[in-house]
C-alpha cells in the first residue's frame, strides 16, 4: 500500500524532529535522488581480485566472483557454528543483513536480546535509532550492511571475550571480503579495537577516518551509548558530525 500525502509529511515531520535533535541545523536537497536517479557513488566492480591487498588480511578462502551467492554460505556457516561457549546460550546466530555489494557497512559489538530472539541485527532500540541515523544519511537501511564483531549474544550483554572474537573473527573478515564496502562505521569501542588496536578512548578516537586494507573506517559512539546520555546533545552532535565525514567520503551531501 501506498503512503498518503499525510503518512509522508508525518514522516518528513518526524525526520526533521530527528535531525534537530542531533544538532543538525540545515539540510540538502539532493535533486538527483529526488528524481529517482541514485549520485555520487560510482560504479563498483563486481568483486574482489585475488591479488587485492585487503585478499590476505581478509581469510584464506578462495576469491569467488558470485559475493551474493558466497556472502549466504557464510551465513549458513554462521547459523550452524558451535566454535564457542555462546553457541550454548543463544537463541539464535545473528550473521547480520543487508546489501550484499554495500558501499557502506556498519559493524557494532554483538547481538543483545531482542537481536538474539529474532536473529537480526540491530533491531532494538539501538538498532531502531540506527535505522533512523542510516535514514538522515540519505541511505535506506537495505542499501547498508549491518554486522557485528561476534554473531551470538554474549550473556547479559556483557562485552565478548578475546576467544569469542578470535572464533567470529573469519566470519566477519569474510563478510568484508565479499561485500567490500568502501566506508566502515564501527559503533562502540569493542568494534572500534578491532579496526584500529590499542587505541585511546572513543572521544579522541572518533571524528578521522583510519585504513584497513583500503577501506575506510570511522569509529563512533554505539546507538546504545547515545540513548543512555539521551540529554547530551554534545555526543549525538559528535556522531552526526562523524556521519557527515562518511556521507561526504560516499558523494553524498
Amino acid at each position: 500500500m501506498e503512503k498518503t500525502v499525510d503518512q509522508w509529511l508525518t514522516d518528513l515531520e518526524e525526520r526533521l524532529k530527528f535531525l534537530r535533535e542531533m544538532g543538525v541545523d540545515f539540510v540538502f536537497w539532493d535533486k538527483d535522488k529526488s528524481l529517482g536517479r541514485r549520485s555520487g557513488l560510482g560504479a563498483k566492480p563486481a568483486g574482489r581480485a585475488p591479488d587485492d591487498p585487503l585478499t590476505p588480511k581478509l581469510g584464506a578462502r578462495a576469491w569467488a566472483g558470485d559475493g551474493a551467492a558466497a556472502l549466504l554460505g557464510v551465513r549458513e556457516e554462521i547459523l550452524g557454528c558451535r566454535k564457542c561457549g555462546l553457541a550454548s546460550g543463544r537463541t539464535q546466530a545473528v550473521p547480520g543483513e543487508g546489501n550484499p555489494s554495500a558501499d557502506l557497512m556498519f559493524v557494532g559489538e554483538g547481538p543483545g536480546y531482542d537481536e538474539d530472539a529474532q536473529g537480526k541485527p540491530f533491531v532494538g532500540r539501538a538498532g531502531q535509532l540506527l535505522t533512523k541515523i542510516i535514514q538522515a544519511m540519505q541511505f535506506d537501511r537495505s542499501e547498508v550492511f549491518i554486522t557485528n564483531i561476534v554473531k551470538c549474544r554474549p550473556p547479559e550483554n556483557r562485552v565478548p571475550h578475546k576467544d569469542e572474537v578470535e572464533c567470529c573473527t573469519p566470519y566477519l573478515l569474510e563478510q568484508i571480503r565479499l561485500i567490500r564496502p568502501r566506508v566502515i562505521v564501527t559503533l562502540g569501542k569493542v568494534a572500534a579495537d578491532f579496526f584500529v588496536p590499542n587505541a585511546s578512548g572513543m572521544t579522541a578516537l572518533r571524528g578521522k577516518f583510519y585504513d584497513y586494507g583500503g577501506i575506510k573506517i570511522m569509529p563512533t559512539f554505539h546507538p546504545s551509548y547515545l540513548i543512555r546520555n539521551e540529554g547530551n546533545r554534545e555526543i549525538r552532535k559528535m556522531v552526526w558530525d562523524d556521519m557527515q565525514l562518511v556521507m561526504a567520503a560516499l558523494g553524498k551531501k
